[in-house]
């Protein structure tokens, strides 16, 4: 996955900020996120937790919020999703917005160390958003050791993915603690009330202008058809045999040492140099992301082997970037792949090795946006019956697994340097999610383990340290290795 593209001046940047979110109707996939949360475990919630060297000036930092709020528009919108399902959830202007309420400000409890905070990040998390706000909350943590801070960013995952989060960083913060008094400030805009009725009017309207056009693309297609019936057909069978793939499930069970599930999060962190896990991925013939993945099942397969647990595979998920040069900004551009990960492969090198077939493979599927295509099947479906569905199926992956390509600058934010970005996914149902972000050489890791399902988390972390270990072992193998010694 590559980085987001950098803008050359802080005019761009602001100009791109503007634009940040893309259309005010969410997508079929992303109202899926925004309504299965009337079940508590299936809550989007992701977060950034940025470590600071030192506590940023209050004032300024408000102040900073209070400008990006004016400039991008979606964080002061709300969510308005109308009746019955009969149309797609909407961001409209909060007419309250009140930046008191998304910005906070707390000091750690005790000494001040790191468990300490992510136990404060992980409760944060796990509590829900205010529907009737805008889903976003910022966070400065004070106190911590060191005389460092942490400021903790927490989004509803309807609002954007992963990259998205990387490009809203990368529009907001600056290159240097000064701070840079030539910054746009637009007048704050009186905000147009989004009620339920006039949402659900305008989208009904819109399908009724787009009738028309819609008919004639399929009128095309249909033509199209029958000039080429042989080639079209051909192409309908491929994909729908890439959609039996990407619907399958894994074909295996998920494990028996973590079956059991809760609504209790817990956070964890490992970091290593970005450099060291790039040598490691060439070494074993892949690339940072195949390393990356490949140290995670080496440390699940440390921790079965303690229990005395002998698994070969394990069901897990990654996301695959569907995000192109001329998707806007913010939103949702992924999809997401299942298969069963060669947890017991005691090679680094070949795990890393059937890792990369797979991704390849998987990124090549016509079918691999399969969710969104029946999203929209799914967003007829009693919401009830959807997530029962859905919490079956996910509750059957044992690890979620996400990359994110980071600012590769040393940002900063009211003048503290932001000197490590870890990420948290949600939990929707799955054991584990992992989620890696490459910030300023650094590469850092974020666990969020149910509590039920790892119930010995500080020996699951040693054994994900172990497995990191083990695969950055790799470049310094191969140098001490003679020539021609290489498979």
């Amino acid at each position: 996955m590559t980085g987001p593209r950098l803008p050359q001046t802080n005019e761009e940047a602001w100009e791109l900020a503007a634009q940040w979110g893309g259309s005010d109707v969410m997508s079929q996939f992303e109202g899926l996120m925004w309504r299965v949360e009337h079940d508590p475990r299936l809550r989007s919630t992701i977060m950034a937790l940025d470590l600071l060297d030192r506590s940023p000036d209050w004032d300024r930092l408000a102040a900073a919020h209070e400008w990006a709020t004016r400039l991008i528009t979606r964080t002061r919108q709300r969510v308005v999703d109308p009746p019955l399902q009969l149309g797609m959830p909407q961001w409209g202007d909060d007419p309250a917005f009140d930046l008191r309420y998304h910005l906070r400000r707390v000091a750690l409890p005790g000494a001040g160390r790191m468990r300490e905070l992510l136990d404060v990040a992980a409760q944060h998390a796990m509590t829900p958003f205010d529907r009737a706000r805008p889903p976003w909350e910022a966070m400065l943590v004070e106190g911590l050791e060191g005389g460092r801070a942490a400021y903790v960013l927490k989004l509803h995952h309807s609002m954007t993915d992963g990259l998205g989060g990387i490009q809203l960083m990368m529009l907001l913060h600056s290159r240097k603690r000064e701070p840079s008094p030539n910054k746009p400030m637009p007048e704050p805009v009186p905000p147009k009330t989004a009620s339920v009725p006039g949402v659900l009017a305008g989208q009904l309207a819109r399908r009724a202008l787009s009738a028309p056009r819609d008919g004639l693309r399929a009128l095309g297609g249909a033509l199209s058809l029958a000039r080429h019936p042989l080639g079209t057909a051909a192409e309908a069978a491929r994909f729908t045999r890439s959609l039996e793939r990407v619907l399958a499930p894994p074909p295996c069970e998920p494990s028996p040492l973590l079956r059991d599930r809760s609504m209790t999060w817990r956070f964890d962190t490992v970091e290593v140099a970005l450099d060291d896990l790039k040598r490691a991925g060439k070494a074993g013939g892949g690339s940072v992301n195949d390393a990356y993945l490949a140290a995670l099942l080496g440390g699940f397969r440390r921790y079965h082997e303690h229990f005395g647990v002998a698994i070969d595979e394990m069901p897990i998920a990654i996301p695959i970037s569907l995000r192109r040069g001329d998707h806007p900004m913010g939103g949702n551009r992924f999809a997401g792949a299942r298969f069963a990960a060669p947890v017991g492969e005691p090679d680094p090198a070949e795990r890393m090795r059937l890792i990369r077939e797979f991704v390849v493979t998987a990124r090549e599927e016509p079918a691999i946006d399969a969710l969104e295509l029946l999203a929209p099947a799914f967003n007829a479906l009693p919401m009830p019956l959807f997530t029962r569905m859905y919490i079956q199926q996910s509750a059957g992956i044992d690890l979620q697994a996400s990359n994110v390509p980071g600012l590769p600058y040393q940002p900063y934010i009211a003048g503290a340097r932001i000197e490590r970005v870890f990420p948290f996914g949600p939990l929707p149902g799955c054991a584990v999610m992992a989620a890696m972000v490459s910030h300023a050489g650094t590469c850092c890791l974020g666990f969020n383990t149910d509590a039920a399902a790892v119930k010995d988390p500080d020996l699951f972390m040693r054994c994900q340290q172990e497995g990191l270990d083990e695969v950055l072992a790799l470049a310094s193998t191969r140098k001490r290795q003679p020539a021609g010694a290489e498979r």
